[in-house]
């Protein structure tokens, strides 16, 4: 990063990695937890998570949106000196820092199968559906403005997920080409 450039990341990604991870998670959980009858019963235990995966989902995919539309608006355009993280390293680096909180999340849910059976696990699927909404949305807005939104790695916090945080001041942009991630952080196909 020579001459004064930052390290940036592609926002979409970083709101896009968790997806998979909490997803995963949540399936086998809800999986492991249809095989325990629990206090509930496994029909109350089921229904009661398909409501919680839906709510779940919703409140993700539209928390901070006001906060993310704020910083794409605000969006500068990145200098030719700023560095362009890779999407596999935004990714590892987000995976990284939230394994812990995965695992145990994962063990939290599954536990709560003896209570409420599969609830606790949709719960968690019903996140990573709501990120990978909120990606696809940051996905829509950045092919409209025909730019995408990077944000600084320094910003990101330690645990590398908080690509709206309040130390993150603005955003920069580039061309819609720059980088090997599509709009809304998926692969470039």
């Amino acid at each position: 990063m020579a001459h004064g450039g930052q390290g940036l990341a592609r926002t979409a990604v970083v709101v896009r990695a968790g997806a998979a991870p909490l997803w995963w998670c949540g399936v086998f959980a809800a999986g492991g937890g249809v095989l325990v009858p629990g206090l509930t019963g496994r029909r109350i235990g089921v229904l009661a998570g398909a409501a919680l995966f839906v709510v779940t989902a919703a409140v993700v995919a539209c928390a901070r949106r006001k906060r993310y539309a704020a910083l794409v608006r605000s969006a500068a355009r990145a200098g030719k000196h700023d560095v362009l993280q890779d999407r596999a390293v935004t990714i590892r680096n987000w995976r990284r820092g939230h394994r812990w909180w995965l695992l145990l999340a994962f063990v939290a849910a599954l536990g709560s199968s003896f209570a409420l059976p599969a609830a606790g696990g949709m719960l968690l699927a019903g996140a990573g559906t709501g990120l990978w909404l909120k990606a696809g949305w940051l996905g829509r807005r950045e092919r409209a403005g025909e730019a995408l939104i990077w944000v600084r790695v320094d910003w990101l916090g330690r645990g590398y997920g908080a690509p709206a945080g309040k130390p993150v001041k603005a955003c920069r942009a580039t061309g819609v080409a720059a980088g090997d991630a599509a709009p809304g952080g998926a692969r470039r196909r």
